[in-house]
């Protein structure tokens, strides 16, 4: 072997060394910013920095965003990274209005209510103030200013199980529809205790029955549509359907 290739031991013990230090630095420099950045983590995790700064609320038409964020629970104290989702959602579903809620975290320090809510289909009238009735059949316990034009307000349904089935329907009833019901009265008879009397928006009456009521309307916007707006009288609506004129 060539002399000239000969590398003696002792020449590279110095190398060896270096490369030892270095390698034991790099590895300290990592333990080190691993280090730091977990107690930054901690810190952040325990100071106003990671708190809530913002709630934002999506889909709410009924329910203002104030009431969704108190019905939440959440404050600008609450930690982003701490709350409990399934928590939350269920404060807000226990409120009759809310159907579903979706929540997500914005970065760095957002919360966004993703509100799905129920239908408010009607209106019960007491004393000087309307209550919404949702699509489940709920009435709500709150004071409300009445949609004009938007859902009908149910009169004199003084049983329970009646009340039920009118909602149930109301419920069925295709919107465009609904919105041309200004008024719903129960007007039972002894021998059919399922007799309603609607007053429309556009001044007709209607005689109807619970039992498929929703379906029995369809018809309603073809029949109104060629009578004339000046004639006084009755659309009767069930098994068929025919107007009756008063004189």
């Amino acid at each position: 072997m060539d002399k000239k290739t000969i590398v003696s031991i002792e020449d590279r013990i110095p190398k060896l060394k270096e490369a030892r230090k270095k390698k034991a630095n790099r590895r300290l420099i990592m333990y080190l910013c691993a280090f730091f950045l977990l107690i930054s983590v901690i810190v952040y995790l325990q100071s106003p920095l990671s708190h809530v700064k913002h709630i934002e609320v999506t889909g709410n038409n009924f329910l203002t965003k104030k009431t969704v964020k108190e019905l939440s629970s959440v404050t600008k104290k609450t930690n982003i990274w701490t709350l409990s989702k399934s928590e939350i959602e269920k404060k807000l579903t226990d409120n009759p209005v809310i159907e579903s809620v979706n929540i997500k975290r914005s970065l760095p320090n957002t919360v966004v209510f993703e509100v799905k809510e129920r239908k408010v289909i009607g209106y019960i009238s007491k004393e000087n103030h309307y209550q919404p009735i949702v699509e489940n059949g709920s009435i709500l316990d709150m004071q409300a200013k009445r949609l004009n034009g938007e859902v009908p307000v149910l009169r004199e349904f003084k049983d329970d199980a009646y009340f039920k089935k009118m909602t149930s329907e109301l419920g069925k009833l295709n919107e465009d529809i609904r919105k041309l019901i200004s008024e719903v009265y129960w007007s039972p008879e002894k021998d059919n205790k399922n007799k309603i009397k609607l007053y429309m928006n556009d001044g007709f009456v209607v005689e109807s029955g619970l039992k498929g009521f929703a379906n029995n309307m369809k018809v309603y916007p073809s029949i109104s549509s060629q009578l004339d707006p000046k004639k006084k009288g009755i659309i009767h609506i069930g098994r068929g359907a025919y107007f009756e004129e008063i004189k």
